[in-house]
């Protein structure tokens, strides 16, 4: 399944090279435009089934993480699975409930942080204060991509588990 989500990522224009500016500000000559994957049938159903054989055996009671990147991977998780998921805003919103956490989520529960591309683990953090600050316990995190810049430091203290890495594409 790795190597067709590989492929998959390879052959719907995903993976670029070039000059591109991160989220982060930083410069890169690599980059991953993982929505085309994420939000396609057959990547969807491969990103799902890959994170629930990577959570076999653990005690999983809900999958999230930071908007807009971790929305389709959640989908997919939650559509395959019993597992109820969550979307971490980045900010809580101003009206109604004023929430930052929208979806299912719960004090006591084990949760996985998901996210589409790992650079330097800051979205993913943002998405565990808020889970945790919810009361939820980090269990893993999971990304489709890791850039190898840093998240993997930066997610030293979780069970961070990418599911591919740069290196895999260069």
């Amino acid at each position: 399944m790795i190597e067709e989500l590989k492929k998959l990522l390879k052959d719907t224009g995903a993976v670029k090279t070039g000059e591109f500016t991160l989220s982060s500000g930083k410069k890169s000559n690599f980059y991953v435009d993982c929505r085309r994957v994420t939000l396609h049938p057959k990547g969807a159903k491969l990103i799902g089934k890959i994170i629930l054989d990577k959570i076999k055996g653990l005690k999983v009671d809900a999958i999230g993480g930071l908007t807009l990147g971790a929305d389709p991977i959640t989908a997919a998780v939650v559509t395959l699975s019993d597992i109820p998921g969550f979307i971490v805003r980045k900010k809580a919103k101003e009206h109604g409930t004023q929430q930052k956490i929208e979806g299912i989520i719960q004090k006591g529960w084990n949760v996985v942080i998901v996210e589409d591309v790992a650079t330097t683990g800051a979205s993913a953090k943002q998405a565990i204060e808020a889970a945790e600050a919810a009361g939820a316990k980090v269990v893993k995190v999971i990304s489709v991509v890791d850039r190898n810049e840093g998240a993997a430091e930066a997610l030293k203290n979780y069970d961070f588990d990418p599911i591919l890495k740069k290196s895999d594409f260069i």
